[in-house]
């Protein structure tokens, strides 16, 4: 058990003593992991859970406590605060060195080479300082390419020391794993490092490539082998050489018969000739792959006796006077073949290659035999029915099955759940719905418009939805070219026609004022001057309530405003009242001075300056 100095004594020899009741001394854990990245924070508890005094300082404090110098005359000489400490790992992060390099690889299998030029790419890691190596692929080349170092840090030298981005530079050997490789160049951002750490870059050297490849690379000479009659030969020198050529077989002048795309292939080895039709998708013909199946076709017959009757079963050489050939086959020219006529439009670079290299044809410009595109039919458009918006009634002329019209979905997202609601009244000629009051509500997210009534007890009208949530058009624009109202047509005064009904715009919530004033940049300058004006009554009320004047200064000036006025003769207090209601038509409670001295003068209340100055040139109908 650890020994602990007892109550009252100091931690000195002799003075401890120990606590049997104490099991377990483990160390508190400092350990911790945020967002990925592990860091040392104090320990929560002490040597077996003791409890530690917890800090009684901020963190300000202790900020203030490390940057205070020495008490100086004219105060403390406050220090800036240490710059924050970034880890290695987060400011080399993704930056690697890249090197171009060879190593050189001996063969001891083969006789045209004793060794071959590896050209790889040596990637240095910042981050970790670890390496990899890698090959490019090389296609057909025989080697096993690709990663040949996997990515780790790699060792140096037997006394356990690594590779570091100091020991790499241009024109060294460097040594990995016993294999010797020869760094020669690397890309701009690895010398712009080296460079702004102090170390000279040497000059690059010429990247060296493999000699049995250059050696692959030339081209080999061709022998010209005389053309002779002996099968045998021909085989050998034209096995696997084919001449192939586009063509159209039309077929129009059958029933049902149309333009068939089909593919020629010569064979070069024993002159025979194969016809292919390429089958489009859903095409509507049976999938047969092969037109005319490979075999030796005729071009012209030898004269037969008429007379004697013949069964042509096999074709034989001597009914045969001439046979298809090379020759016959070409660009523009129209074939028979077994009664079907086929146009030759175009070929492959192979079927080039051999006409200029044997026959010395330079024009293989292909033939145009695509149809001419059809006159596109204009769609009309029938008018707009009236039944819900024209947007969504036009997908019923653009497609069998309509579609939803596209929704501007990022102005959807930054104006979900943003209501601009104004209060309208109903314009109509008759007088019961002159007195009717409707919240008009205006989604910013899809630009759509709902009206609603507000049910009033003892009225006769049925309150509740007046229009549903739907897009609006403005009067005078056509259904072809619908013209919506926006947030910038809805100011206090102005008119809205809904569908024949027409509403008058009487007020708004404050979220509208402040939804202007955040986005003045957007809206034109005669709808924020009028929102302004009709909120400007509020705002004055809302300073005066706050501008801090004691509520008992308030009361006595009501009351000497009230004596004052006993002491004159007695007058209509409900016309006078009324007066103040008429020219306060926004219900602010609030007047300007001219409009407070007509009043007055009209029901002969003496004004009195000194009392005019206390209440601020405003009349409040509670003075009376």
């Amino acid at each position: 058990p650890p020994i602990e100095p007892g109550p009252g004594l100091p931690f000195l020899p002799g003075c401890a003593i120990k606590d049997p009741t104490k099991t377990s001394f483990h160390r508190s854990q400092t350990l911790d992991f945020k967002n990925g990245y592990a860091f040392f924070r104090l320990p929560r508890e002490g040597i077996g859970g003791e409890a530690l005094f917890a800090n009684q300082l901020s963190q300000d404090e202790l900020d203030d406590l490390c940057t205070r110098g020495t008490t100086q005359t004219y105060g403390q000489v406050k220090r800036p605060a240490p710059s924050p400490f970034t880890p290695a790992f987060v400011t080399y992060d993704k930056k690697v060195l890249k090197f171009d390099a060879y190593f050189m690889e001996e063969v001891a299998s083969s006789p045209e080479e004793n060794y071959r030029i590896r050209q790889v790419c040596v990637y240095y890691y910042l981050e970790d300082d670890s390496m990899c190596i890698i090959e490019p692929r090389v296609k057909n080349s025989g080697l096993l390419q690709g990663k040949l170092m996997k990515r780790h840090r790699v060792p140096k030298n037997e006394q356990g020391d690594y590779y570091h981005w100091r020991d790499l530079n241009l024109g060294i050997d460097l040594t990995i794993y016993g294999r010797t490789y020869r760094l020669v160049n690397c890309d701009c951002f690895t010398k712009v490092f080296l460079e702004s750490q102090g170390i000279e870059v040497n000059p690059p050297e010429e990247l060296v490539s493999d000699p049995y490849t250059e050696q692959r690379r030339t081209p080999l000479q061709k022998h010209t082998v005389p053309a002779g009659p002996d099968p045998f030969r021909q085989f050998l020198t034209y096995d696997t050489k084919v001449l192939r050529f586009y063509a159209i077989w039309d077929d129009t002048n059958c029933a049902f018969g149309d333009h068939h795309p089909c593919i020629i292939h010569y064979f070069l080895a024993d002159d025979t000739v194969e016809v292919r039709e390429i089958h489009k998708r859903n095409d509507g013909r049976d999938p047969f792959p092969v037109l005319m199946r490979r075999q030796r076709l005729p071009k012209t017959f030898v004269d037969k006796n008429k007379d004697f009757p013949s069964c042509v079963l096999e074709i034989t050489d001597h009914e045969v006077q001439e046979w298809y050939s090379p020759k016959d086959f070409g660009i523009g020219k129209t074939v028979t073949l077994l009664g079907r006529t086929f146009l030759i439009y175009d070929c492959d670079k192979f079927t080039q290659d051999f006409y200029r290299e044997k026959y010395g044809i330079t024009d293989f410009q292909p033939v145009d035999v695509n149809d001419k595109p059809l006159e596109k039919v204009p769609q009309v458009i029938p008018p707009y029915n009236g039944f819900g918006i024209p947007e969504d009634s036009l997908q019923n002329c653009l497609s069998l099955v309509p579609k939803p019209p596209r929704k501007d979905i990022i102005k959807m997202l930054e104006n979900n759940l943003k209501v601009l609601r104004y209060q309208v009244a109903l314009e109509s000629p008759v007088p019961e719905d002159k007195k009717r009051r409707f919240i008009l509500s205006y989604f910013l997210s899809d630009d759509t418009i709902s009206i609603y009534e507000p049910p009033i007890k003892n009225s006769g009208i049925l309150g509740g939805k007046y229009l549903k949530r739907t897009k609006v058009t403005k009067p005078g624009s056509s259904p072809e070219n619908p013209i919506y109202y926006e947030a910038s047509d809805f100011t206090i005064g102005s008119t809205i026609e809904v569908f024949g009904h027409r509403f008058v715009i009487i007020d708004a919530d404050e979220y509208v004022f402040n939804y202007l004033e955040r986005n003045a940049e957007s809206f034109p300058a005669a709808t924020l001057q009028s929102i302004r004006d009709h909120f400007l009554p509020r705002k004055v009320v809302v300073e005066t309530t706050s501008s801090g004047i004691p509520k008992k200064d308030l009361d006595d000036l009501i009351v000497e405003v009230q004596n004052e006025l006993k002491l004159q003769k007695p007058f209509n207090t409900r016309q006078f009242h009324e007066a103040f209601h008429h020219f306060d038509q926004e219900g602010s409670g609030f007047m300007d001075k001219t409009t407070f001295l007509n009043i007055c003068d009209r029901f002969h209340v003496p004004t009195s300056t000194i009392l005019l100055k206390k209440v601020r040139w405003k009349g409040c109908c509670e003075c009376g």
